[in-house]
């Protein structure tokens, strides 16, 4: 399997790889959101041939500041280290243009998702750091937890 990105063209791959993770992505006007996205920001994927396996997508917020915009294993293929490598070549990738900082929002503990509680144990096993809850930035159903790991110190 290969790294392919920053500029990607598998509109159509991407998805594919959303719609296998429905209580993700479940939200059909985000879904759409998020794979246009992938056509305009950066965005990392994993290839196994001509099948994409997952995606990373990122997003800049200030040249030292940058946030993942999007990330997702295919259904399939989840729980075998993928998610972990394309988020160590994004960092790196983040880390030779000087970013600082990279953040991220999930959904937060006050939420029953079980699938949203494996998503915050994926950030803190990566050494993301819990910084605040927005408890109505996306919906009051759906409240935002913002992480944060500093990728270059001053």
């Amino acid at each position: 399997m290969e790294i392919i990105g920053p500029n990607l063209d598998h509109a159509d791959e991407c998805e594919a790889v959303l719609r296998s993770l429905f209580m993700w992505f479940g939200i059909e006007h985000a879904l759409l959101m998020y794979v246009r996205d992938t056509t305009v920001m950066p965005t990392f994927a994993l290839a196994d041939g001509r099948d994409l396996v997952g995606f990373l997508t990122l997003r800049e917020h200030f040249a030292e500041a940058w946030d993942i915009h999007c990330v997702a294993i295919r259904a399939d293929s989840r729980g075998q280290g993928h998610g972990s490598r394309l988020l160590a070549h994004a960092e790196g990738w983040l880390r030779s243009r000087d970013v600082r900082f990279l953040q991220v929002k999930t959904v937060a503990a006050t939420s029953p998702s079980k699938e949203y509680a494996e998503t915050r144990e994926f950030y803190n096993r990566r050494g993301f750091t819990p910084i605040e809850i927005f408890p109505t930035l996306w919906d009051p159903h759906n409240p935002a937890l913002q992480y944060i790991k500093v990728l270059n110190a001053v």
